[in-house]
């Protein structure tokens, strides 16, 4: 599995671009169009996570592991979903947009894994599925709650609204990624 490698100019209109994105879908403004140069970011190689915060809270976290577009166009489409359709939280509104910070995870391509146990925290994200089921936890996830590899497993089965040994049965696909994380400087 290839680690995610975006230099850090890319880095920087990657955020740069989500901002202007969340602003203008939350004011309800027409998206100009983007001229994008940088072939970092018309890769489509990768795919992406944005998940919003305010003051600590998640306002929206939507991504695409497969990637289906150029990066740039998956961070804006990720961007606009993340401020209006994550179902656990209301849309951003326009009163706390000087307060959202933003969070991009690039995501590597998506590898089986036979060996779950054997995976990194803090490296390594799950996407499990099951069934016409699927749940997907990123790297950072297991770092923040302090989980152990176990508990990230059974926890990306109960995200996907399995039981939540799940992840140790013949029928359910166990996945791996690595993910770049981009965070808005604020």
């Amino acid at each position: 599995m290839r680690d995610v490698h975006l230099p850090f100019e890319s880095q920087k209109k990657l955020i740069e671009l989500s901002r202007r994105t969340l602003e203008t879908f939350v004011l309800g403004r027409a998206r100009e169009f983007e001229s994008i140069d940088d072939r970092f970011l018309k890769s489509d190689y990768y795919g992406a996570f944005v998940s919003l915060h305010n003051q600590g809270e998640l306002r929206g976290c939507i991504g695409d592991c497969a990637p289906r577009s150029p990066l740039y166009e998956t961070v804006i489409e990720m961007t606009e979903a993340a401020a209006s359709r994550d179902s656990r939280v209301e849309p951003v509104s326009e009163s706390e947009l000087e307060d959202i910070r933003i969070e991009i995870s690039v995501l590597s391509p998506l590898v089986r894994t036979a060996a779950p146990l054997s995976l990194e925290i803090g490296k390594h994200g799950l996407y499990l599925a099951r069934q016409g089921r699927r749940g997907v936890l990123l790297p950072q996830v297991a770092t923040q709650y302090r989980w152990n590899i176990k508990t990230f497993l059974e926890q990306t089965c109960v995200k996907a609204g399995l039981r939540k040994h799940a992840w140790k049965d013949s029928d359910t696909e166990v996945s791996t990624f690595t993910a770049l994380i981009i965070e808005e400087q604020r």
